[in-house]
């Protein structure tokens, strides 16, 4: 049926189909305690100039993959966590580490990593920042900073570690590094994932930019998938700026450089303007919330999962059917002294223990008996969640590398990654009592 028109104009007069998209109340907004979702595409213009002055001097808010105030409330937060200058949320961690290495790489230049990080980033520069002509070395030895700065050629432009890695629960003398890094005028990039911001605070040990998981931790709740960097806002033009003439160089039509225009948030800022939005990893502007939302209880979850993780521990440590426990809290742990002094308030709550073969030498079977018999872990692929977790690496996470490589990194045919959760610690100690009990229940004995 025709939409009849009345000729009049007037908003009162106006068709259905258009009142249907344009009537709304007028008036401010209330003002909201928890911060609100501004779940949209793009915002609109007041006046003709608003649109000028945002496209030409970057204020106001006009498409959420450039800005949103609900992505912008969670990155203020995550900044101030973390001691940071400003932070940059994005649509996955491993979004959060592309951006963050694409902001400071270029082909023909070169990273030093530890060989101790999540295969993700390690596909990452094995695979596709190699296929751009960007290099990557190893380091195996970690603790060893003469290696690292072994290491550093010319075309070095970063040094990348995990603050607790994955999956031996190493550690990484933040400070020692971040030396290193300082005296060749590089930064330092620190994934602390697995430590958050209130274990431990890389920039304020040293390094020079932080990146998340956000999925993880950070959101607490396994709902929704997000990332973030955090820049110390340290660049050091002056220094560094031959290293990196991106930030330095004019802009187009001789505007002033990055460098000048924001100073020691020039490496953000190129990633904010330059790189994040082209690539369009943009965070929804509803999981920017969910983030936040878990944000607001991070201390005491991590500081519960902590606890009920060096309790798991030390439990698992004193039964015959594990043959080791990969956890930075023992005082076993090759980083246990280390962790002491990066780590005052807790050792985390992911790390891994490797069970006894059984009596036919099948180390793997007995890995997935343990995990079918669980029954308050959940097995998946995920971790920082406030439920406890179980994954099985060398079939999953670490299947594609070769029995050496999985070796170097303690993974092994019986090694389980666990992720405690807030559980009560006695409820979980009992699941992997009744499931060792199951796994070790084949008619052989287990191998001592």
């Amino acid at each position: 049926m025709a939409t009849q028109v009345t000729g009049d104009g007037g908003a009162g007069r106006r068709g259905f189909s258009t009142r249907q998209l344009h009537e709304r109340a007028a008036g401010a907004a209330p003002t909201a305690r928890a911060t609100p979702i501004y779940l949209t595409a793009g915002f609109e213009f007041d006046e003709y100039e608003q649109a000028a002055a945002h496209f030409g001097e970057g204020r106001g808010y006009a498409y959420t993959r450039i800005g949103n105030p609900t992505v912008e409330a969670v990155e203020h937060t995550l900044a101030a966590l973390e001691g940071g200058s400003q932070a940059l949320l994005l649509s996955s961690g491993q979004a959060a580490t592309s951006v963050a290495l694409l902001s400071l790489l270029e082909s023909g230049q070169h990273v030093v990593s530890s060989t101790h990080i999540y295969e993700g980033t390690r596909g990452l520069l094995r695979d596709n920042l190699s296929r751009l002509g960007i290099g990557t070395t190893f380091i195996d030895d970690i603790d060893d900073v003469d290696a690292w700065e072994a290491a550093i050629r010319p075309e070095t432009r970063a040094l990348f570690a995990e603050s607790i890695s994955n999956a031996a629960n190493r550690l990484v003398d933040i400070p020692a590094l971040s030396d290193v890094a300082r005296r060749h005028g590089i930064p330092l990039v620190i994934d602390n994932t697995f430590a958050t911001p209130y274990l431990v605070r890389p920039i304020e040990q040293g390094a020079d930019v932080v990146v998340h998981s956000a999925s993880k931790f950070l959101a607490g709740h396994g709902s929704v998938l997000g990332g973030a960097i955090v820049d110390s806002g340290r660049f050091d033009a002056e220094r560094s700026g031959h290293l990196f003439p991106h930030l330095i160089a004019p802009g187009r039509g001789g505007l002033p450089s990055i460098a000048e225009r924001t100073g020691g948030d020039a490496r953000i800022a190129y990633a904010r303007e330059s790189v994040a939005p082209r690539l369009g990893p943009t965070p929804s502007p509803l999981n920017a919330f969910l983030i936040g939302q878990g944000i607001e209880t991070l201390s005491l979850r991590v500081e519960r999962q902590s606890a009920n993780a060096l309790a798991v521990a030390q439990w698992l440590d004193g039964r015959p059917e594990v043959a080791s426990v990969d956890y930075v809290g023992l005082t076993t742990h090759p980083d246990h002294a280390l962790a002491g002094a990066l780590l005052p308030d807790g050792f985390g709550s992911v790390f891994s223990f490797t069970l006894r073969a059984d009596g036919d030498g099948d180390a793997a079977g007995t890995a997935r008996r343990f995990v079918e018999a669980l029954e308050v872990f959940t097995h998946m692929t995920h971790l920082g969640d406030v439920r406890s977790l179980v994954l099985h690496p060398a079939s999953t996470s670490h299947a594609f590398l070769s029995p050496d490589e999985r070796a170097a990194l303690g993974v092994h045919d019986g090694t389980l990654r666990v992720s405690i959760g807030i559980e009560d610690v006695t409820d979980l100690i009992g699941d992997l009592a009744q499931a060792l009990s199951v796994a070790a229940d084949v008619g052989v004995a287990v191998v001592a």
